[in-house]
């Protein structure tokens, strides 16, 4: 078999699996008529503007949030499946959740009831831009939960590998009769499906499916009196319901069926699980270099992936692990033992993401990725002795021997133009860290400067780029190497640690972490969520990030800690569950809305401004006929030694925001999110002809570019920004705007 066709079946497989999934588990047929055809953006964002000005309303969806939060009642735990003894033996993934129906009336029923009380709130939902997605929303809700009203308690897929390739199936007890109808009635209303059929049989039906071959390349799913069953296709749906009426039951004695199994212990909510192992085995044998590739990173030793999930006295708590076959070895063991970790208290309580790891040894990961590297390659790191021999420094005594392994990122502000972020590195000997450091920046020409304040030595270093030179501060504190993009990043952090007013001692923080676990973790994600939909919101809409904090004042930190134990890594985590998906449900409606209307007029003045440059274009050549038209932007704008006379080589016809003197042919110039970039077509001094060209500085302000020549039609491009400018033919082959 081909790689192509080993590929495209592939890519087959998993359409079909999500297909099935999600005629199974309904995310309803408006939800798939949008992924179909997606519905046009709503032309602006009034009803943002709305809320905006609005305080009651603010105050109201604050009100519902709150409702929501504490009153939804999630689907009890289970402590055993009934559904897990019937799946193949040849099962190497699992995943189960509950019916989440009850969920979906009870927040209709809560939101209706808002609806009634709240005019502020009705009128925002049903009059309006929110009108038309409000029933779109309250249909998708009513049919799923229609829908769930025929399933039972629980709801299972799973891939069996016993074949070729992977089989995907969805099975779920059916409680009461009626789901046939009830399936193809949702059918018929979801666009595409003579494309991809999917086919609903009931039991005497599935025998004879195979003779009709349209059918038999469907999505099937067989409606049986006490189960319902998808499958990718015909034979493999009929295969399991061959073995159900044969009472198989031999998936719950194999050892990835008694792992699964396991995970129930204790009650959840939800499980996921995957059996590595034999998923590695069944893959095509790799050559001999990647396989000792492989071998030598350790991975090559897993075993089972369980993912279990589960609500405590009203938190959401997951939980997850990687085993493997023995001791975790090479890259599989980087990470540490867990342990307390210091850096934490140089992160700042108001960091909006923050990473914590434990690892390791660095010079035994040095030591690994040489072995690592080697089974590819026998001569990587040959010179490695040479070089070091060169710089008088061995790097793993005097650089990696020194650090601890412990690291902390931290980011306050993740805009691309100016991110802040502070980095900590575990020290053992600052002194000789310190020494090592110079010898190398020494020999790169770089040399920091130092200040002093306090107690404390400073470090400043500038780093030298054809672009934007970088700088960044560094200082050594309470063990740890401490780098800020900025001086402010740095001392805050220091400031943090000194007067013990952390993260890592924040009751928010101390609050979030996983219950059970207290001497320490190998590694922490830590991100509020709150204050990133905030930063997103102040660039795209910075009038709205006070309407989103009060919306957003209910949410918790998002914080996932991992342990490194001597034959697994496992996972703990607790999410704000609700709290994080309602409130991000906002700023999920608003960022795009904004992003949209901010695109729609970044577009609509970059227009604007070709269709200004035009018409300089023409005037310049009526006043400069020996020159005809003008070279580029610069030649347009004023004097830059702000005198009132005119010449050729600043006509004085548009301002400096596009026509300064840096706008000369082939540069770019930067006005309301598009750069724009003149050329002209000559013939020694005289210039017959024209090309103006404007792009998005990035998908965040335009999806089209557009550009203009002499004719004066003005055309456009759909895609990502142009890199370079285009050339006279080159624009007239673009299409044309009406």
């Amino acid at each position: 078999m081909t790689y192509s066709r080993s590929l495209r079946q592939c890519r087959q497989f998993w359409a079909k699996a999500a297909a099935i999934s999600a005629v199974t588990l309904l995310v309803a047929s408006a939800s798939a008529a949008q992924a179909t055809r997606p519905a046009p953006p709503p032309p602006n964002a009034r009803w943002l503007q709305d809320l905006n000005k609005n305080p009651i309303l603010q105050a109201e969806l604050g009100k519902l949030v709150v409702r929501l939060q504490h009153e939804l009642q999630s689907p009890p735990a289970r402590s055993q499946s009934r559904l897990l003894p019937l799946l193949p033996s040849s099962t190497t993934v699992y995943a189960a959740f509950p019916n989440y129906g009850d969920l979906a009336r009870q927040a209709l029923a809560i939101f209706h009831q808002e609806l009634q009380q709240d005019p502020a709130l009705r009128n925002w939902w049903q009059l309006g831009d929110m009108a038309a997605v409000g029933a779109k929303i309250e249909d998708t809700l009513e049919k799923f939960s229609q829908l769930s009203q025929y399933l039972g308690d629980e709801i299972v897929l799973s891939t069996a590998m016993d074949v070729a390739h992977p089989k995907l199936f969805v099975l779920a007890e059916v409680r009461k009769p009626g789901l046939k109808p009830f399936l193809q009635q949702i059918l018929a209303g979801v666009p595409g499906k003579s494309n991809a059929p999917v086919c609903v049989f009931e039991p005497q039906e599935l025998a004879t499916a195979a003779a009709d071959s349209r059918s038999s390349e469907a999505f099937a799913i067989l409606v049986r009196p006490d189960f319902v069953i998808a499958a990718t296709d015909v034979a493999s749906l009929r295969n399991f319901n061959a073995a159900l009426d044969r009472s198989n039951r031999d998936f719950p004695s194999t050892p990835f069926g008694q792992r699964v199994a396991e995970a129930y212990k204790g009650g959840v909510t939800g499980v996921a699980a995957a059996d590595l192992h034999s998923i590695l085995g069944r893959l095509p044998r790799a050559t001999e270099r990647k396989q000792l590739t492989l071998q030598r990173s350790g991975f090559a030793d897993v075993k089972f992936l369980v993912w279990r999930h589960n609500n405590v006295a009203g938190r959401a708590i997951s939980e997850g692990e990687l085993s493997f076959t023995g001791p975790r070895r090479g890259a599989a063991s980087w990470l540490a033992a867990p342990a307390p970790m210091g850096s934490l208290d140089f992160v700042s309580p108001n960091a909006v993401m923050a990473t914590s790891l434990l690892l390791v040894s660095p010079s035994k990961i040095f030591d690994d990725v040489v072995e690592i590297a080697r089974a590819s390659n026998a001569n990587w790191f040959a010179a490695l002795p040479q070089f070091e021999q060169a710089l008088n420094v061995n790097l793993k005594q005097d650089l990696l021997g020194q650090l601890t392994g412990e690291v902390t990122v931290e980011m306050d502000e993740v805009t691309p133009s100016k991110p802040t972020w502070k980095v900590l590195l575990g020290v053992k000997d600052p002194a000789r860290l310190r020494q090592t450091a110079s010898k190398l920046l020494a020999v790169a020409g770089m040399v920091p400067e130092q200040y002093k304040e306090r107690d404390f030595t400073y470090y400043r270093l500038r780093v030298s780029s054809p672009k934007t030179p970088v700088e960044f501060d560094y200082a050594f504190a309470g063990g740890y190497l401490v780098v800020g993009s900025t001086y402010g990043a740095l001392t805050d952090a220091i400031t943090s640690h000194v007067k013990g007013e952390s993260l890592g001692k924040s009751a928010k923080l101390l609050a979030s972490l996983p219950p059970g676990r207290s001497s320490g973790v190998s590694a922490l994600f830590y991100e509020d969520p709150s204050a990133m939909a905030a930063l997103q919101m102040r660039q795209v809409a910075p009038q709205m990030a006070g309407s989103l904090a009060q919306l957003t004042s209910v949410v918790k930190p998002q914080v996932v800690c991992l342990y490194g134990d001597e034959s697994a890594i496992r996972e703990a985590s607790t999410s704000a569950g609700f709290d994080a998906s309602a409130v991000l449900v906002a700023a999920a409606v608003a960022i795009p809305n904004l992003l949209r209307s901010r695109i729609a007029a970044n577009e609509a003045s970059a227009v604007a401004t070709l269709r200004t440059a035009v018409t300089a274009e023409v005037t310049y050549a009526a006043a400069y006929p020996e020159r005809g038209y003008a070279p580029d932007l610069a030649s347009l704008g004023p004097n830059p030694r702000g005198t009132a006379s005119y010449t050729p080589d600043h006509g004085g016809i548009i301002d400096a925001s596009l026509g300064n003197p840096s706008c000369t042919s082939g540069a770019w110039c930067t006005k309301s999110g598009f750069r724009f970039s003149l050329a002209a077509g000559c013939r020694g001094k005289l210039c017959t002809d024209f090309v103006i060209v404007g792009t998005p500085i990035s998908a965040n302000t335009g999806e089209r570019s557009f550009c203009s020549t002499s004719d004066g039609v003005i055309r456009s491009k759909t895609g990502p920004p142009v890199i370079a400018p285009v050339s006279i033919s080159e624009c007239r082959a673009w299409s044309p705007m009406h």
